[in-house]
């Protein structure tokens, strides 16, 4: 069967907003100002973090841990406290379920992902989720894709991976996986050289899946 792999953040859930404040909130407490395009380089195209910023500024060890820590509160926080559920992405998995095998490979970390999905609804139409615990190296190394493509038996000719970053554009063409980026407001300015097409919403996906695995 024809096989989608999801990214989560950005794709299907509306964090990146979540992430970038609660990540500003914290560098703020040691002077530094994160930028919205300081997070989209580095973060979102790099995939690297953005508390190197910290570190640069002579922070390092045991209080970058710490931050890190508090970060991941506030972020918590804020995913449990607010619905975040992309606008079609329920619709989008509905359609699909069924007719093609669906899983997500997201480099956040698993507690986030169960927290951003505990009343999302989205969940019931995955057959598998990866997760950075399940791998060494996230995007926009290819590990988080073969991962799944090890782990579940799949042939990269029969999937295709959804993105919405440089970074999983990355990860997705180095495991060899054709991608279609759904744009956001934190991407739409990236030209994303070799994705399979760059599509406006969620609710293209179906179109464009099922002429895929037509075509398989």
């Amino acid at each position: 069967m024809f096989t989608i792999l999801w990214d989560n953040d950005g794709v299907l859930v509306d964090t990146e907003g979540l992430y970038f404040r609660a990540t500003r909130i914290v560098l703020a407490s040691v002077g530094v100002d994160l930028r919205f395009e300081q997070f989209q380089e580095i973060s979102l195209r790099r995939g690297e973090s953005t508390f190197q910023l910290a570190v640069e500024r002579g922070i390092a060890g045991e209080r970058i841990a710490g931050l890190r820590a508090q970060r991941d509160r506030i972020y918590v926080a804020s995913l449990a406290a607010q619905p975040c559920v992309i606008d079609g992405a329920e619709e989008t998995l509905a359609a699909l379920h069924g007719r093609v095998r669906m899983g997500v490979v997201t480099s956040t970390r698993r507690e986030h992902f169960q927290t951003a999905h505990a009343d999302s609804g989205l969940t019931r139409y995955l057959d598998f989720v990866i997760t950075l615990e399940d791998y060494q190296r996230a995007k926009p190394h290819p590990e988080p894709y073969l991962t799944a493509l090890a782990r579940h038996g799949l042939k990269p000719d029969a999937c295709v991976v959804v993105e919405d970053s440089p970074r999983g554009l990355t990860a997705a063409m180095a495991a060899g996986l054709r991608c279609l980026i759904v744009s956001s407001p934190w991407t739409r300015e990236e030209p994303f050289p070799g994705a399979l097409r760059v599509l406006q919403s969620i609710r293209e996906v179906p179109g464009e899946v099922l002429r895929l695995a037509n075509e398989g």
